[in-house]
C-alpha cells in the first residue's frame, strides 16, 4: 500500500499524542520538584504504564483493524486482540507469582486488589484496541466519501465530455449539408459560408475545452452559426436576433445555447409556409436570460434531422453544470415553440470551474 504525505502527517500526529500523554506528568513533576531524579522515576513509571496501550493502540490502528475488523473476520479480531493484550501484558502474571513467592502471607484482600487492578488495566487495554479502531473508522469512512465525491467528479467530466462530442459532430454534419447545396447555388457563398465554419470549428476545437469562457466569444459564435443556417433558408423565413450584455467577459460554459438554436432551425423552418425564429440572450438585473422562439413544424417519422437529442443535451448539462441555479421554461402555444434559460449571474460561472479560466 502506498504511502501518502497525509499518512504520514497521521503517524506523526498520534506519535505526538502519545508523547504529550507520557510526557505531561514527568514535566508536571519536573515543574514542581526542580528534581531530575523524581522526573525520571515518574517518566520510568509513566513509561511501564502506557507502553502497554500504546502498543495496543498502533497494532489495532494500523494492522488489525483493517485486515481483520473492517473484513469482518471478528472472532479473528477478538483472538488476536486477546492474545496481543496478554502478551503485552506479561508482567501481570510473573508479577503475582513474584508476589506469591516473596509476599506468601498477603491477605484475602490483598490479592482481591492486585486481581482488580490487574482487570482494569487489562479492560483498559482493551478500551484503546476500541479507540483506535474507531478512529481508523473514521477515517476510513472520510477517505471513502472523499473517493466517493473524485469518482462522481471524474463521472461528471466523462459526461460533459460525451455530451460535447454529441454536440459538435451534430452541428457539422448539418453544416456541411447546408454548404453542400449552397455550392450548386453560389460558389462564391458557399467559400465564404467554408470559413465562417473554419472560424465556428477553430472556436469549438480550441476554446471550449475549459469549463468557462467570456460571453463575447458565445455570441460571436452563434451569430456566425446563425448566419450559416439563414443561407439554408428562403424568404418565407425571418429570423430574429437580439443580444444585449452589458458585461461581455461573463463566464459561461461554453456551447450551452448552440443545441437550441439548432433545434429551432431544424423544426421552426418549413420551405412551404412562413417561418420565423426569434433568438435572445440578454441581461434582465440580476440575471442572464436565452429565449428561443420558432415556429413548429414536427418531423415525420422518416425524418431523424430532429430527434430532439439537442434538448435533452442542453438540459442535461445544465443539471450538471448549474444543479438548483438555473430555470428552465418549455412551452408550445399553438404553433410556436419557447424555451428560455434564467441563469442568476452570480450563478453564471459553471460548478467547478474558476474565473481563472478567463
Amino acid at each position: 500500500m502506498k504511502m501518502e504525505k497525509k499518512d504520514i502527517w497521521l503517524f506523526l500526529a498520534q506519535v505526538g499524542v502519545w508523547a504529550l500523554m507520557i510526557l505531561v506528568f514527568p514535566l508536571a513533576i519536573f515543574v514542581s520538584t526542580r528534581s531530575w531524579e523524581s522526573t525520571s522515576t515518574s517518566l520510568l513509571m509513566v513509561w511501564q504504564l502506557l507502553r502497554a496501550p500504546m502498543a495496543v493502540y498502533f497494532a489495532n490502528f494500523y494492522l488489525l483493524g483493517p485486515h481483520l475488523f473492517f473484513r469482518r473476520r471478528y472472532w479473528l479480531f477478538a483472538l488476536c486482540n486477546i492474545l496481543l493484550i496478554l502478551g503485552v501484558n506479561y508482567g501481570f502474571f510473573f508479577g503475582y507469582f513474584m508476589i506469591r513467592e516473596r509476599v506468601p502471607q498477603m491477605t484475602g484482600n490483598a490479592w482481591i486488589g492486585y486481581f482488580s487492578g490487574a482487570f482494569m488495566f487489562l479492560l483498559l487495554n482493551a478500551v484503546t484496541a476500541a479507540v483506535a479502531v474507531g478512529i481508523r473508522h473514521l477515517q476510513r469512512v472520510r477517505q471513502i466519501k472523499q473517493q466517493l465525491k473524485e469518482e462522481k467528479a471524474r463521472s461528471t467530466e466523462a459526461e460533459l465530455a460525451w455530451l460535447k462530442n454529441q454536440i459538435n459532430p451534430h452541428f457539422l454534419f448539418n453544416t456541411l449539408n447546408n454548404i453542400s447545396s449552397l455550392t450548386q447555388i453560389d460558389p462564391d457563398a458557399a467559400q465564404d459560408a467554408i470559413a465562417q465554419l473554419s472560424d465556428l470549428l477553430r472556436y469549438a476545437m480550441y476554446e471550449t475545452n475549459k469549463a468557462a469562457v467570456p460571453i463575447q466569444g458565445e455570441v460571436d459564435f452563434m451569430r456566425n452559426y446563425i448566419a450559416l443556417m439563414k443561407l439554408r433558408c428562403n424568404e418565407r423565413t425571418a429570423v430574429n436576433c437580439r443580444f444585449s450584455i452589458l458585461n461581455y467577459q461573463l463566464p459561461v460554459a461554453p456551447l450551452l445555447f448552440i443545441s437550441l438554436i439548432e433545434n429551432a432551425f431544424k423544426h421552426g423552418v418549413s420551405s412551404s409556409r412562413p417561418s420565423k425564429i426569434d433568438i435572445s440572450l440578454a441581461d434582465e438585473g440580476s440575471s442572464l436570460v436565452f429565449t428561443c422562439d420558432n415556429t413548429n413544424y414536427p418531423k415525420d417519422d422518416a425524418d431523424r434531422s430532429g430527434s430532439g437529442i439537442g434538448i435533452e443535451n442542453t438540459r442535461r448539462r445544465l443539471d450538471l453544470l448549474y444543479p438548483g441555479r438555473y430555470q428552465w421554461e418549455q412551452s408550445l402555444q399553438g404553433d410556436t415553440y419557447h424555451v428560455r434559460i434564467t441563469l442568476k449571474k452570480d450563478s453564471a460561472l459553471p460548478l467547478g470551474s474558476s474565473k481563472n479560466h478567463l
